[in-house]
């Protein structure tokens, strides 16, 4: 006997896709969710594209991959798809140290962020 089969963690006419190892803090991440938050997937696309924030490049990754998500997994027309979530989370914090003046040293801290995507088929009105 095999496990059963776990249940989808959005909706019938949503797809899905996370990073969850995205180098740099969640609040500068947060700003570049915020752009895309609501818009068609296309549009999101271009202002990805065209961003000048460097968090830009890995949410159009995950965008990209939310939307093969919806044609091939689940059968999702790409021209009606708008981005219904793009939430942001806390991931590891790497520690090291630095080393500073008369034997003393400092911590840096290199953040990491979690970056969720839902996108939903939305019909023409």
């Amino acid at each position: 006997m095999s496990k059963p089969k776990s249940p989808r963690k959005v909706g019938e006419k949503e797809a899905l896709s996370v990073g969850t190892q995205i180098r740099g803090s969640a609040q500068k991440l947060g700003l570049v969710a915020a752009l895309i938050r609501g818009k068609k997937v296309g549009d999101a696309m271009n202002i990805l594209q065209f961003s000048t924030k460097g968090m830009a490049v890995d949410a159009r990754k995950v965008l990209a991959s939310a939307i093969a998500n919806a044609e091939n997994n689940h059968n999702l027309d790409v021209d009606a798809l708008v981005v219904h979530e793009a939430s942001v989370g806390k991931s590891i914090v790497m520690k090291r140290f630095a080393t500073r003046g008369r034997g003393k040293s400092t911590r840096i801290l290199k953040p990491f962020s979690r970056l969720r995507i839902v996108v939903r088929e939305q019909e023409e009105a």
